[in-house]
């Protein structure tokens, strides 16, 4: 399918491994021009090399998104290099630590909520005047069943997560009418290097196989992801390639599970 997405021009924040890797390989096979942003050098150039070794322009750009000198960077870049901005794909975040409410200090939360919601407020904000002027252009946010579907272990990631998904719908309510088309992804227990660092961490500590471990987890933390498996980067890309497109004209304001059946409710 021809996405039509051929010398677009995508921001991908935290786009040197993982989801944001992943979204840069699909988007990169439709031939979109891409500026990735993370926040270490040689992950992010490494990165860069193989994206670029798939027939497209990649500019990677240094940033921590919470300081808004290097929002303005990764921006001053982009245009520079590309000019318009068509697709902003919001990915950057962090699950931080797990903990009680009790035992979570504050700041942990306000560090958290700075990477997972202000961030993605601060770029955005650079970003919509550039499509308004254009009159159109594609934002994701990358969120999580955590956002829907909350685990006591992990409450100040899923309030930010939630915040999020909250954010996006009231985005894509008010800048439809600019042709701004605003759409959440949210994944569920993605093979990205952090998961496979956890995996490999709680098969040692209880000294089991990864796999085992993998099982252990779907059994007792995920009892309804039906799929019974991790997902794959790729089956996240592929979507967020799809919504991207002018084949996804009509979606806005939705948020897309992509979580092997995780989440329970409706």
């Amino acid at each position: 399918m021809d996405l039509q997405l051929d010398g677009k021009t995508a921001i991908i924040t935290g786009g040197s491994k993982g989801i944001g890797k992943g979204i840069g390989e699909a988007l990169a096979a439709e031939g979109c021009n891409l500026v990735i942003c993370a926040r270490h050098q040689d992950e992010l150039q490494a990165a860069a090399d193989d994206l670029e070794s798939r027939g497209v322009q990649v500019e990677p750009v240094v940033a921590d998104l919470t300081d808004a000198s290097d929002v303005d960077k990764v921006i001053n870049v982009a245009t520079d290099r590309f000019g318009p901005i068509d697709i902003l794909i919001n990915n950057a975040g962090t699950a931080g630590q797990n903990g009680t409410l009790e035992d979570t200090p504050i700041e942990e939360w306000r560090d958290l909520f700075e990477i997972n919601l202000f961030a993605v407020v601060a770029i955005t904000k650079q970003v919509i005047p550039y499509m308004k002027k254009q009159g159109k252009g594609r934002i994701i946010n990358i969120s999580s069943e955590n956002g829907v579907q909350p685990y006591p272990d992990m409450m100040h990631y899923n309030a930010s997560k939630a915040a999020l998904t909250n954010l996006s719908k009231a985005l894509s309510k008010r800048y439809a009418k600019d042709g701004i088309l605003v759409n959440t992804v949210s994944p569920a227990f993605i093979q990205t290097p952090l998961v496979n660092s956890m995996m490999r961490q709680g098969a040692e500590d209880q000294g089991i196989s990864k796999d085992q471990m993998i099982q252990q987890f779907l059994n007792e933390d995920r009892p309804h992801l039906e799929l019974k498996r991790p997902g794959d980067v790729e089956e996240v890309g592929a979507l967020v390639a799809f919504l991207c497109s002018e084949k996804a004209s009509f979606i806005v304001g939705s948020n897309y599970r992509v979580d092997g059946g995780s989440i329970a409710a409706m």
